[in-house]
This record gives C-alpha cells, structure tokens and sequence, in this order.
C-alpha cells in the first residue's frame, strides 16, 4: 500500500457499455469506432470503505465521453452516487472515485479534463450471470448480456493496455440498450459494446 494514501478497498461488480462496436477497440489505443466514445460505467459495492467509513451495498456511475482516442484524455464526465449514501460516504465515494485516493480510478481519472457534475441520485444496479443493468430514473437506462465463447462459458479479455478493471479478465458483452439524457448529452444505443466482471479497488 503507498502509504501517501488513505486506507481504503471497494470490491464488488461492474460493467460498463459504450457506442463502440463489439469488442471495443479503446482497450487496444486505438480510435473509437465512430471516433468518439461515449461510455457509462457501474459499480455495485459489495464490500468496501475509505478509513473508518463503510461503503457497503451502494451503487456508483459514470458518463463519460472522449472526442477522440481515449489514451490521449480530454474526456468530460459525470458522477453519479446512490442517494442512500450519507454525508460522509458520499465524500469518500467522491474522493475514492475522483482519483484523489490513489489507485487504478486515479489513473481513469487522469484522463478527465472536464467534470461535468456529480449527483446524488436514485439508482437501481442489477447483475446475474449474464444480464447487466442500470437504471438511473431520468437520467440513465443500459443493459448489457455477455457474449458466449467458442470453447463455452464467457467470453473475456484478460491484461489489456487500458481497462477499467485491471483486477479481473473483462467479459465482453453487447448491449441490449443503453440511453443517457444529462449534462447536455442525448446518447441512444443497442447492441454495442459492453464489458463486465468483478472489481477490486485499492491504493
């Protein structure tokens, strides 16, 4: 642990959807397929905290969007936290997920050169083995389902040069919809790209 940061460890599930073809090419450094990339991430917290505060069972997004080869920044995003998060929590989450902790998010996050608000807002996050979704009432609505392998059992992307997860392979979804209205952004897509798996965050 870098002892500059504060104690913290979130684990839980994730995915993410995007208006890129299947599978992404952003994981690779290479132009998104329609030259930009409009992406919601989600997590569900199943276990977690910053220091002494507890961050169990809530839920995380973020709308983000990159004019161009996501490597080379520029993105403007939106955070969006569970409003049954208290006043604390909803700190922690914003200094964990800003990247100011430390950590894989600080890298993500490294690449955001506009923030474009963070809410507090209803959420509604739901996984199985194969279906993905979040609703984010007025906002947000995406759905993913993971695509099978040749061999059997998921598809999956293990170690590329840039992901969200780098703790688990990633497993390679389309999305059955996923539409976002906030922030001056009206996106409206089926069947694109989409990635799921467990996460663990830490310093």
């Amino acid at each position: 642990m870098n002892n500059s940061y504060p104690d913290w460890r979130l684990e839980g599930h994730y995915f993410e959807t995007c208006n890129c073809e299947v599978a992404c090419p952003c994981l690779w450094l290479q132009p998104p397929t329609e030259g930009n990339c409009k992406l919601l991430a989600a997590w569900h917290i199943d276990k977690g905290h910053l220091e002494d505060v507890g961050l169990d069972n809530l839920s995380v997004a973020l709308a983000c969007y990159a004019p161009g080869t996501m490597i080379e920044g520029n993105w403007g995003a939106a955070l969006y936290i569970d409003e049954l998060a208290d006043t604390a929590q909803t700190e922690a989450i914003i200094q964990i997920f800003s990247g100011r902790a430390g950590g894989h998010l600080s890298v993500l996050m490294g690449f955001v050169s506009e923030v474009w608000g963070i809410k507090s807002v209803s959420m509604d996050y739901q996984h199985s083995c194969d279906i993905h979704r979040l609703i984010i009432p007025g906002i947000a609505e995406a759905e993913i389902q993971s695509i099978q392998g040749i061999a059997g059992g998921n598809a999956t992307i293990h170690n590329p040069p840039l992901c969200v997860v780098p703790s688990h392979a990633s497993v390679v979804s389309k999305s059955n919809y996923f539409r976002y209205q906030d922030n001056d952004q009206a996106w409206n897509f089926s069947q694109r790209n989409g990635f799921h798996s467990p996460f663990i965050y830490q310093p």
